[in-house]
């Protein structure tokens, strides 16, 4: 039974969700399940990093199966740590919901329970020991999202969520058939196994090469790459502001994980020629999200924009694979979910100030809700990158990685997408906080639970920006133990013993 604690984050998700759903016409009650259910889920999910860390990976076999024959679920340091970041973004989501994140009505149909079910599929997705699973795990959370995304039935919303619906769509269908296609060439799907049957290959014959191509297009869709990225800033500012949040912090991050996955433990023999192509997406990726946050004026349309810029962060850092560029990926994936959640959330608050997320519109919140302005500074300027925040140690790392294999083309873009990153940020600042209301606009400066620093809301905002602040002041010892988790990554010897009981490649 102690193996049970490699799945107890999705379990105590799924329970949670289920709990909901008998509490259906009490909001209240739900409310309280929710947040219930994200303390459970980090406290679960901090043992088994712990474990993780002196013990090394965790495997449970389901009915007592031994892979590839069972159903497997492990938990290695990369998928640990993850597991840890989810809980504590479930936690604070749910927090943030007293303050009234979320009105009623959509309480009622159910948002706590989707929310639930959302992080169940993302917590499997980061244990499961099989590719199948895997996309299992895509199919419950997106699911969710997809109800969550049209929790209120506006136009906008419906609009948004139809090419969320086909893209993601489209996705799912690569996906489901590169699976078919991989278990006809090699004969298994567990990772640990297709791990040592794929090192065989010392140059991969062509029909393996489609299939991780097809996997990279599934994948690649879900994290938001370019082209394939459009369904991200049609979507995800529509939702309620704690489902955006939710979007923003963790789907993006499943598909990113699935990639480094792909690229470490089935196909890191593809060649110089996939990472060349790899990181012009990331490129592209990148130049094109930070232009299009740069000429947008809702805060919502810039942030969800921001998410395809960083996204290509964190595939830039895969394409050099090297352990320092890949501990680089995994620390600035993490620090960007902190930080995207945390400028969503506060996102929410200045619309509900000023009526809208207009920037026009908006203003005189600096005068109003200091607290609110130094959090939002804390982590727009981590988003940036300047120091002593997370960010400017996840461009740094980015940085010296790129420096160590010669890329210098990588630094360049690395500096000049941060530059147009900050300059959107204090877009924001300027317009949201520092300028004196528009004549006539709709301001609530007296609605002070905006503003109170022991509010629900503001206390989920201060922790998700003191993550931030943390992850800058304690980066050296963050970035060792991610280096360890991106070695194993690389080298995925104790990954195979654990499942299968022999050596790795």
């Amino acid at each position: 039974m102690r193996e049970l604690i490699v799945v107890s984050g999705p379990l105590l998700a799924l329970l949670t969700a289920i709990a909901c759903l008998f509490f259906w016409n009490s909001p209240r009650i739900q409310r309280y399940l929710n947040l219930l259910g994200g303390l459970a889920h980090l406290t679960a999910s901090s043992f088994l990093f712990v474990k993780v860390l002196n013990l090394g990976p965790q495997v449970l076999k389901m009915g007592g199966w031994t892979a590839p024959y069972g159903i497997v679920y492990v938990a290695d340091l990369t998928s640990s740590i993850l597991l840890m970041v989810t809980g504590l973004l479930a936690t604070v989501i749910a927090l943030y919901n007293f303050g009234g994140g979320i009105d009623e009505a959509r309480e009622r149909f159910g948002f706590h329970a989707l929310s639930q079910f959302l992080i169940f599929g993302v917590s499997g997705a980061f244990v499961t020991g099989d590719i199948f699973n895997l996309y299992v795990c895509f199919e419950i959370l997106l699911m969710s999202s997809f109800v969550l995304m049209v929790l209120g039935n506006t136009k906008e919303q419906l609009v948004g969520a139809f090419k969320y619906i086909v893209i993601n769509l489209l996705s799912s269908t690569f996906f489901l058939v590169s699976i078919g296609m991989l278990y006809a060439q090699v004969g298994t799907l567990d990772f640990a196994d297709l791990s040592v049957k794929l090192s065989t290959f010392s140059e991969l014959p062509v029909s393996l090469q489609i299939i991780s191509h097809l996997l990279f297009i599934a994948f690649g869709i879900k994290a938001g790459l370019f082209p394939l990225f459009f369904w991200l800033p049609a979507s995800y500012h529509n939702p309620p502001i704690p489902a955006s949040a939710l979007f923003a912090g963790l789907l993006t991050k499943v598909g990113l994980y699935s990639l480094i996955r792909l690229y470490t433990f089935l196909f890191p023999h593809q060649g110089t020629g996939t990472f060349e192509w790899m990181w012009w997406i990331s490129v592209a990726t990148m130049v094109i999200g930070v232009i299009g946050a740069v000429s947008k004026m809702h805060i919502r349309r810039i942030l969800s924009v921001h998410i395809i810029s960083q996204v290509g962060y964190v595939t830039l850092a895969l394409s050099l694979m090297t352990p320092i560029a890949l501990a680089a990926a995994l620390y600035y994936m993490i620090h960007n979910m902190l930080a995207k959640t945390s400028l969503f959330l506060i996102s929410g608050i200045v619309e509900n100030s000023n009526g809208t997320d207009y920037l026009k519109r908006t203003g005189g919140l600096f005068s109003s809700k200091i607290w609110l302005s130094v959090l939002f500074l804390v982590s727009a300027l981590g988003l940036a990158g300047l120091p002593p925040l997370s960010g400017f140690f996840a461009k740094l790392f980015v940085v010296k990685a790129a420096a160590d294999v010669g890329s210098y083309g990588s630094i360049l873009v690395v500096l000049g997408v941060s530059v147009f990153t900050l300059f959107s940020m204090l877009k924001i600042w300027n317009e949201a906080f520092w300028k004196a209301p528009p004549v006539g606009a709709e301001f609530h400066p007296d609605q002070s639970f905006c503003g109170k620093f022991y509010s629900p809301q503001m206390i989920s905002i201060f922790i998700l920006s003191s993550g931030v602040l943390l992850m800058g002041v304690f980066a050296g010892p963050i970035f060792d133990v991610l280096t360890t988790a991106a070695q194993g990554m690389l080298d995925p010897t104790l990954y195979v013993e654990a499942v299968l009981g022999i050596g790795g490649s």
